[in-house]
């Protein structure tokens, strides 16, 4: 495990995936991430590219030819990625294609991941370089994953989410039996700015959003307040999740989203699908902060 340190938080990237496994409080050891129970779920923050959720028969379809892909991309699990770089306050990770990766991705790519420490915030930067010379298509996300409640005094109930605005948008309901999306919606809502955590609630599945105004949601509890929040300015979608009756939530900042039950597996026609032309890059970042006094 690769690790950054400041005087208010430890982080830890485990090599595989260049997967965020650890955020804890130097000071009182609080530790915000789930902690990956394989009986439940058995990640922590997985990154997603270049597809996220899934695709129709794990498949799709471009320039004619078929390939495919399994749900939320290569790079989580992947042991190729690599550290390139390490600083006092980052740590950034690159993978580039190679012929494994052409089989069912067929661009030439280099996709990094940056992680960066600042006081009581991480930043995680998604960087891809296309060293192709033809346009490439991609989805990039996060789906870090944390502990909820934190404090053993407490419910899952005794938490929401809260949004930085009010908002109106309802959630996009997954077809479960396949885990494509549909335009069925539903409301989630439990104030106009929140959404209290049940033990059911992600029993259909994912909540997912594509019409947020707001651009920043914290985890707050009842009793002792604003836990974290995770700002996300760069992404257009968002997606709220974890297994029923789980103690975590994972809130996850998606450029991309499943594919609709309807698709023609068409990766260039892929809702919120990213073209990026010949030797340019493309970076998004979202920022995980935690409250000051949950630090000690």
């Amino acid at each position: 495990m690769y690790q950054l340190s400041n005087n208010y938080l430890n982080i830890g990237v485990l090599p595989k995936g260049a997967e965020l496994c650890q955020i804890n409080a130097v000071n009182n050891n609080n530790q915000f991430m789930w902690h990956a129970d394989p009986s439940i779920w058995g990640s922590f923050a997985p990154n997603l590219f270049p597809i996220i959720g899934c695709l129709k028969h794990d498949a799709y379809i471009f320039n004619n030819t078929k390939y495919t892909m399994p749900k939320h991309g290569f790079v989580r699990h992947n042991t190729d990625i690599k550290l390139v770089s390490q600083t006092e306050n980052s740590l950034v990770f690159s993978l580039l294609y190679n012929e494994d990766l052409l089989k069912l991705f067929p661009f030439k790519f280099e996709f990094i991941i940056t992680y960066t420490l600042k006081d009581n915030t991480l930043e995680v930067n998604h960087t891809v370089k296309n060293i192709d010379n033809q346009t490439i298509y991609f989805s990039v996300g996060g789906h870090p994953a944390f502990k909820c409640p934190l404090y053993k005094d407490e419910d899952y109930t005794d938490y929401s989410l809260v949004f930085e605005t009010n908002e109106t948008a309802e959630t996009y309901l997954l077809n479960t039996q396949n885990g494509l999306l549909s335009d069925i919606t539903k409301p989630v809502f439990t104030t106009k700015n929140s959404i209290q955590l049940r033990p059911d609630i992600f029993n259909e599945d994912a909540l997912i959003f594509k019409d947020l105004i707001s651009k920043k949601v914290a985890l707050v509890s009842k009793t002792h307040g604003e836990i974290l929040n995770v700002s996300f300015k760069d992404f257009d979608y968002l997606g709220i999740w974890a297994k029923p009756n789980a103690p975590y939530v994972c809130i996850e900042p998606w450029l991309g989203i499943a594919e609709h039950e309807q698709t023609t597996q068409q990766l260039t026609k892929k809702e919120g699908i990213i073209s990026l032309s010949a030797n340019k890059t493309f970076s998004a970042s979202y920022n995980i902060q935690i409250h000051e006094r949950h630090l000690g």
